[in-house]
């Protein structure tokens, strides 16, 4: 008689909002070409202070594992029964792999940005870099971006989350080489001149607040300096827009997006994913 298995191996993303998420594309697409064909991967909006409850229902539904996007992946790290050496530094969470009701929490975010800049030929050593925001997709750059040698790196973002940015700057000074600054976002920031890389670590510009762009001068942006945005949806934002329009290289966040998807997938079954076809299935699917 032929095996008769129709279990439903989960994975999947909480956020909030989280309609807008394109993983589910990626993912599903590597677990067919793959042969995973029980294989789901569950797009979940779990409201701010719901965490918590969300995180405990992956052991009961026996789920392989989740990623956490905004706003919920520092938060996760209350939730998880351990940190990877990489989330501790950093942290934030943005994937759960569940092993025997054990939650590990993990970060790819920061590896997958450093592949995407690899692949723009960018290499951040002794560079001067501007960080928008201090998230959780901004922490796991700035301490990546350091770990790479990076010279200076200045943090710029709202003055409500100081508290936030100082613990970072302390992980940074503490485990780094590198000079870091945190500066209050109030007004239009001119990107200083010997600025390296800028990078648009915020959520500004994300479905559906798709006209939205981080406040700064773009006139100030120098016409030797390198732009990587982390939102993938839209892969053409307005920040990019400006960007582009004065003639400087830049990159989306879908790179980076594909990249810490293909990670996750490989924490979560061992096998590793073909990047073109996930990146084929994501272009498809946002056309």
């Amino acid at each position: 008689m032929k095996e008769q298995d129709y279990l439903d191996h989960l994975v999947g993303v909480f956020g909030h909002p989280a309609a807008e998420n394109p993983g589910v594309v990626i993912q599903e697409a590597a677990f067919r070409s793959l042969g995973l064909r029980n294989w789901r991967f569950l797009t979940i909006d779990v409201d701010p202070g719901k965490l918590g409850d969300a995180i405990l229902g992956l052991k009961a539904m026996k789920f392989r594992g989740i990623n956490c996007t905004v706003p919920h992946k520092i938060e996760a790290v209350k939730y998880v029964d351990k940190l990877s050496p990489g989330a501790t530094l950093i942290g934030a969470v943005n994937t759960i792999v569940n092993d025997g009701s054990v939650l590990t929490g993990e970060n790819t975010d920061g590896k997958g940005f450093m592949i995407a800049l690899q692949s723009a030929d960018m290499d951040p050593a002794e560079k001067n870099i501007v960080v928008l925001g201090a998230g959780g997709a901004a922490r796991a750059i700035c301490v990546e971006l350091a770990m790479a040698g990076a010279r200076h790196i200045t943090i710029l973002n709202i003055p409500k989350d100081q508290g936030l940015v100082e613990g970072l700057i302390q992980t940074l000074l503490r485990n780094t080489k590198v000079k870091v600054d945190y500066l209050p976002w109030v007004d239009a920031f001119k990107i200083p001149p010997d600025t390296d890389i800028l990078v648009n670590a915020t959520s500004i510009g994300l479905y559906p607040n798709v006209y939205d762009k981080p406040n700064i001068d773009y006139d100030s942006l120098a016409p030797s300096l390198y732009v990587q945005d982390v939102i993938p949806n839209p892969a053409f934002t307005p920040f990019l827009e400006e960007v582009d329009r004065r003639g400087l290289r830049w990159q989306s966040g879908v790179q980076m997006l594909i990249n810490q998807a293909a990670l996750n997938i490989t924490m979560w079954t061992g096998l590793e994913p073909d990047k073109a076809l996930m990146m084929k299935a994501l272009k498809e699917a946002l056309e």
